[in-house]
């Protein structure tokens, strides 16, 4: 389980969402390549990702810390 601070992830997905770097950092390598092929696919990933983010969505191997 890798620990994530949730305040870093939110500002990166905020301002550089678009290429995929929350994924990134998530650990999620190969779906931060498709994000950031698709531009964030075309910016519908982009604000679900925003959401899911701000709302500490429960993600696979994904451990939230302040």
């Amino acid at each position: 389980m890798k620990k994530v601070n949730w305040t870093l992830c939110l500002i990166l997905s905020i301002v550089f969402g678009g290429l995929g770097v929350d994924r990134f950092i998530m650990g999620h390598i190969g779906l931060g390549i498709l994000k950031l092929i698709t531009f964030g696919g075309c910016g519908v990933w982009y604000i679900i990702d925003i959401i899911l983010i701000a709302t500490k969505h429960p993600f696979k191997d994904v451990q939230w810390v302040e």
